[in-house]
């Protein structure tokens, strides 16, 4: 007996359209030069603490913990810094949040790498 053939019935595909969202783009630059002004701030703050940190450990060679001192000035300013820019006049929740890390790590790499140049010759023999 012979088979049936089988017709293959295609569905209507439902046609997608994509629509993009409007792009603001005096909003986005307003925004990029605030997270700019941000960091530069935070980057200033990051050479005043690897500043201090590295005098400290400079200044109190015979105390061979004074580098942890120094490491944790730099993270409590690093967790005041939203308190610190809210005191010069900044607004950190219109920040975004990956923004706002690279800032961090910046802050965090800036600041200890000038404490390491400081405590070093010729700054402290």
């Amino acid at each position: 007996m012979a088979k049936k053939k089988r017709r293959i019935i295609e569905d209507s595909e439902e046609e997608y359209e994509f629509t993009p969202t409007e792009f603001n783009e005096r909003e986005f630059i307003l925004k990029d030069i605030y997270n700019t002004k941000v960091f530069l701030v935070m980057v200033i703050l990051g050479l005043i603490v690897g500043i201090v940190g590295g005098v400290l450990i400079g200044t109190f060679k015979d105390m061979s913990w004074m580098w942890i001192v120094a490491t944790a000035i730099s993270f409590l300013v690093m967790g005041l810094s939203k308190q610190i820019l809210t005191l010069l006049g900044f607004r950190p929740e219109m920040l975004d949040t990956k923004s706002m890390l690279g800032t961090y790590l910046v802050y965090l790499a800036l600041g200890l790498g000038i404490c390491m140049l400081i405590v070093n010759p010729p700054f402290f023999n």
